[in-house]
Order: C-alpha cells, then sequence, then structure tokens
C-alpha cells in the first residue's frame, strides 16, 4: 500500500517546481528551464511539500494527533528556514560574489597584482521571500486537503 501522504507532499513539491517556470516568464519575461529544479521563486515548493503534509495528516488524522503535531513542527521548521536562514545565506553570497568587482576596483583594475578572481560564483538563490511562502503554502494546504479527500474515497 502506497503512502498516501508522502505522495501528496511529492506532488505539491513537483506542482510549484512547474509553476515557478510560468511565475518567472511572467515576472521576467524570460523563460528559464533552470526553475523546474532549481530551489528559490515563487511559489516555495518546500512549503508547499510540508504544508500538504501538514495539510493531509490534519485533514485524515485530525488535529489533535501526534502524527499532525509532527507534520505541522517540520512545516514551521521549514518554512521559517526558507524566509530567514536560507534567504539570509542568499543575500550574503550576493555580496560575496560582488567582491571580486569591489577589490578590482579598489586595485585600480590590477586584479593580478593584488587579488586572483574566484572561479565560481556561489548560488544567490537560496531562499524565499515571505510572499513566496505564504503562496507555496496555500499551494501545499489546498493539495493536501483534496489529497486527504481523495484518500477517503478510495
Amino acid at each position: 500500500m502506497a503512502n498516501r501522504g508522502l505522495i501528496t507532499a511529492l506532488i505539491a513539491v513537483g506542482t510549484a517546481q512547474v509553476l515557478k517556470l510560468p511565475w518567472h516568464k511572467a515576472t521576467t519575461g524570460e523563460w528559464d528551464i533552470s526553475q523546474l529544479i532549481g530551489s528559490g521563486g515563487m511559489p516555495s515548493s518546500h512549503s508547499s511539500g510540508v504544508s500538504a503534509l501538514a495539510a493531509y495528516t490534519a485533514t485524515k488524522y485530525g488535529l489533535k494527533t501526534p502524527e499532525f503535531a509532527i507534520s505541522a513542527m517540520l512545516g514551521i521548521v521549514v518554512m521559517y528556514d526558507a524566509m530567514n536562514i536560507r534567504r539570509h545565506a542568499g543575500e550574503i553570497a550576493i555580496q560575496v560574489n560582488d567582491l571580486d568587482a569591489d577589490v578590482e576596483k579598489l586595485a585600480g583594475y590590477h586584479p593580478g597584482v593584488y587579488h586572483t578572481r574566484r572561479s565560481e560564483r556561489l548560488k544567490e538563490s537560496l531562499g524565499h521571500q515571505p510572499r513566496e511562502v505564504f503562496a507555496g503554502a496555500a499551494l501545499g494546504t489546498l493539495i493536501g486537503c483534496i489529497g486527504a479527500l481523495k484518500a477517503r474515497r478510495t
């Protein structure tokens, strides 16, 4: 027998990842296929997955169960991390990536004398803005409730 809660959460993650592609096109005017596998962006697939799991668990087992408590706490930690720790790490990555240009300007555009340019840039899109987390949570909650209602029918 399949774990419907897990399947529902994975469907929510996949749906959020797919929705990132048209959202990116609508906001930037460019198609970027890397949105399908990257982190960050609208909506948050992490938030969607944990919210789907919590909504599925609440709908199927109830709000007063240990199963819901575990899934809700997991969701809180993941969404807090996405909005705070990972987002701040992305902002720091932007500053670190800009350091090369700043040092070259200070060195009078003679990088070989004072500075060797980094060969690889740090990933800047790590976390989420609160609205991206909220959108992912709303999407996941909807998918979780639908998944639990479908599970009742079978």
